[in-house]
């Protein structure tokens, strides 16, 4: 296990790499590559050969580790996660502007807290597609900020700042003739396309300050997108290492999902069918019947991996007064009577089994009765596949901001105990 100061120095390169759900995946799969793991294409018949493979589907990625002995009713083990995040997305015709201000039309995605995206510099990234169906990643570095109005033409604006998700969210990203200027065009230089040659494309948002430890001991750590890429991180670091654990008694998944920000139901979310599409082929592969998939099923295991809250300091009435995860204390257990959270009574012993067998402390989170409690892929999981499923992963401060707050700690710890819990 590398040290906490190592880990994330690597977490840092990793969410730099991932401005989106696509660079997200793309990263990943770069690594996965780099250990030796096969890219499996869903178009082509698997074999049980590929006992270290992964699949990507947009801007979702699983991988797995089969043990030598697998068979047809090995059970699996599966961190769950995320890869998209909070922001907003490019809309079509971008190309907008007003009072000789160029600008790009956007569109709100997921819930961002919207006053953290003023006065930043942003960049543009995803996916283009060609006629032909090629798609190309792009990104363009420092290139667009949304500007705030100033205290001078708005003496009002720290009693209470309100943001029209319309009007006052558009990026400015230079002056000009807004007829003469090509949004899209730019992108598809960058990409090393023409601009005719671009007829689809997924661009969004997203911050280009440098993730940085700070504070004392450099022991606090802020960067955009930390909901949910603390998460896919530590799930891809885990299972990195469960690759060299051939013994294991069930096969290792990682499954990283996009668009859970805005409820997963798509082809690559979790409400979508790409996790049991492939276990119900790498079930296949073992020698599966539809009845024995459902054995492996039944005894199987799946940790939703998401960023929760840590209680804020300057907010504590928002926390339930009994239950006050403070960062740098353990990951959380995440609970909630309405089943927001997937975990009950078996999956916090086994969160609790995993995180001794790490040598990590862990807290309980649960909502203020007067809160609304947000939710994650584990209801979804567990609805979809009737796997158990315990809703865990790293307290935040800030989460949703265009940057946000862990503690160097419990990013670690996370990683640590999805280790265990791969390792059994």
């Amino acid at each position: 296990m590398q040290t906490a100061a190592d880990y994330v120095a690597d977490l840092a390169a990793f969410i730099a790499a991932s401005p989106s759900s696509y660079h997200a995946a793309a990263e990943a799969a770069r690594r996965l590559d780099e250990a030796g793991f096969a890219r499996l294409e869903e178009t082509d018949a698997w074999s049980a050969a590929e006992q270290r493979a992964y699949v990507v589907r947009d801007g979702a990625i699983i991988a797995w580790v089969a043990p030598e002995q697998a068979g047809p009713t090995t059970p699996f083990r599966i961190l769950g996660a995320h890869t998209d995040s909070p922001g907003f997305k490019l809309k079509p015709k971008p190309t907008t502007g007003s009072h000789g201000w160029l600008q790009a039309g956007v569109e709100v995605y997921g819930g961002p807290l919207l006053n953290s995206w003023l006065d930043r510099e942003l960049e543009l990234a995803g996916r283009l597609v060609t006629a032909d169906g090629r798609e190309v990643l792009v990104r363009t570095g420092p290139f667009l900020r949304i500007p705030q109005l100033a205290i001078h033409l708005d003496r009002d604006a720290n009693n209470g700042l309100t943001l029209d998700r319309q009007r006052h969210t558009q990026p400015v990203y230079g002056v000009g003739d807004r007829s003469q200027a090509d949004l899209l065009g730019h992108l598809a230089g960058l990409a090393g396309l023409g601009g005719d040659e671009v007829v689809g494309y997924d661009i969004l948002t997203a911050d280009t300050a440098a993730p940085a430890r700070f504070g004392l001991d450099d022991a606090l750590f802020a960067a955009g997108r930390m909901d949910n890429l603390t998460s896919v991180f530590a799930g891809l670091h885990a299972l990195l290492g469960a690759a060299h654990e051939p013994s294991a008694d069930h096969v290792s998944v990682l499954a990283a999902f996009d668009h859970e920000e805005l409820g997963s139901e798509t082809r690559s979310g979790a409400s979508g069918p790409f996790l049991d599409d492939i276990l119900t082929r790498v079930g296949a592969t073992l020698g599966a019947s539809a009845s024995q998939r459902l054995q492996a099923y039944a005894a199987s295991w799946c940790l939703s991996a998401d960023a929760g809250h840590s209680v804020h300091p300057n907010f504590p009435e928002k926390h339930d007064p009994a239950n006050q995860p403070v960062a740098g204390r353990g990951p959380l257990l995440k609970i909630n009577a309405n089943q927001r959270y997937a975990t009950d009574a078996h999956g916090a012993a086994l969160w609790a089994r995993s995180c001794a067998a790490a040598g990590v402390p862990y807290q309980e989170f649960v909502s203020n009765n007067t809160v609304p409690c947000g939710s994650t892929i584990g209801p979804l999981t567990a609805t979809r596949l009737g796997i158990r499923t315990v809703d865990v992963g790293v307290p935040l401060l800030s989460m949703h901001s265009a940057r946000e707050l862990a503690h160097v700690d419990d990013l670690h710890g996370l990683a640590a105990a999805v280790g265990a819990f791969f390792a059994g």
